[in-house]
């Protein structure tokens, strides 16, 4: 396959993932972090730093809005909820496992 296809691909499937990402908005990013080692948050960054490294000038928040699907404080304010103590206590042995 050619580059090109490769990109086109990669592109197509990191916009899928986004969108699924809006659509399940049930899913708390602790949740993500605890499963799967990451959250939107994490993606936002990375979508960022792929962006400052094409040499794109954009802020962070505009790149956090863009996973999102809506500015990060309006996403906090509709969707967000405070974790459990189980919630906490799985991120903190996950990031703990981690770090060895």
């Amino acid at each position: 396959m050619s580059d090109d296809k490769t990109i086109q691909a990669e592109a197509a499937a990191f916009r899928r993932l986004v969108e699924h990402l809006r659509k399940r908005t049930d899913v708390q990013n602790i949740d993500l972090m605890n499963q799967a080692g990451f959250c939107r948050n994490c993606l936002s960054k990375w979508y960022h730093a792929a962006l400052t490294d094409l040499g794109a000038e954009r802020e962070y928040e505009e790149s956090r809005a863009e996973i999102y699907g809506m500015p990060y404080n309006e996403w906090k304010k509709r969707y967000h909820t405070e974790p459990t103590a189980e919630q906490q206590a799985e991120f903190l042995r996950s990031q703990s496992q981690a770090n060895h």
